[in-house]
Formats: C-alpha cells, structure tokens, sequence
C-alpha cells in the first residue's frame, strides 16, 4: 500500500512515517512511505498512491489537499493529533486500513 503524507515541509512526519512502517511490519502490512512539503503534494499524490495523509500542523489547508486528491482519484484524510507521535503507529495504521478498502 503506497501511503503519501503532507506537513509543512516533508521533513517533521519523518517521524511518523517511521512509526506507520514498524506498525506495518509488525502487522504484516507491505507500506510505501513518502512524506512530502505542501508545495510538492499537487504534482506528487497524481503518482499512484493509494491514500492521502495531512498532518495536524497544515490541516487548515486540508480542503486544498482533498481537491488536487480527488482530481488524482486518492483517499485524503486529516492525522489526528493523537496518532501523529512516535507512539501513534496503531491508531494510523488504523486509520489507513479503514480508508483504504
């Protein structure tokens, strides 16, 4: 499954990336991982992702994202803060299985 995440500047979901593949891992879940700057997110999310995930920190920019998410046929869904820690592997992984059927 070939996930796409959106923060400020592609750098601070490193983090989070990392916990959604170890939670990927251990739940058998094959991931493609890629966080992007919101500058990049328009041409990038057109190359085949599965799903889209906005970070709490541009969520005021979410309706931008779904947009140019639904002209590419992707799934756009905001992070809650909660999941969007080093510890929030479960509840992400989750919430990508949900919106990804």
């Amino acid at each position: 499954m070939k996930v796409l995440f959106v923060c400020s500047g592609g750098m601070s979901s490193a983090i989070v990336v990392n916990a959604l593949k170890k939670e990927g891992e251990k739940k058998g879940v094959e991931l493609d991982v890629l966080a992007v700057g919101t500058q990049e997110f328009d041409s990038e999310v057109r190359n085949g992702w599965d799903i889209a995930m906005v970070a709490p920190q541009v969520k005021h920019r979410f309706d931008s994202f779904k947009e140019s998410a639904d002209t590419a046929g992707v799934p756009c869904q905001i992070i809650p803060p909660r999941a969007y820690s080093p510890l929030g592997g479960p509840t992400l992984l989750k919430l990508v299985m949900e919106q990804v059927k």
